[in-house]
């Protein structure tokens, strides 16, 4: 098995994992991820919709990598994707703060999704090379 398609299956057991928390133990969840209680009161339905979101990613990229299916893996790190860009613009209209919040803005969703793009954009190539 390739690097990259290690790569998608720790990403989605990741999503998956976050998704899990976020649905059983969503109180936690909101108390624990740094940023989080800072946008609004905690909200049930907001938090497990998410998780849902969250497991769909999980699945099409687990789905992607062991189907080497591109598109799979590029639909399952489409909405990180989308989430990170929109905690990018969170982090510049906070005023671009070095903080824990950033930290881990970026271990847990800026370094995921884009090594997840990555990924599925370069094992496939690497598959069909063969």
């Amino acid at each position: 098995m390739n690097m990259w398609r290690l790569c998608l299956i720790a990403i989605a057991a990741f999503h998956f994992a976050n998704g899990l928390v976020m649905w059983f133990a969503p109180h936690f969840w909101y108390e624990a991820v740094p940023g989080v209680a800072m946008m609004g009161p905690f909200n049930l339905h907001f938090i497990r919709d998410i998780a849902l979101v969250f497991g769909m990613s999980a699945g099409a990229l687990a789905y992607g990598a062991y189907a080497r299916s591109r598109a799979a893996a590029i639909i399952g790190a489409t909405w990180p994707a989308l989430h990170a860009l929109f905690h990018i613009w969170i982090w510049i209209s906070r005023g671009f703060p070095l903080d824990h919040v950033a930290s881990s803005n970026l271990t847990a969703i800026q370094l995921p999704v884009w090594l997840a793009l990555a990924a599925a954009l370069n094992f496939a190539r690497k598959e069909a090379a063969r």
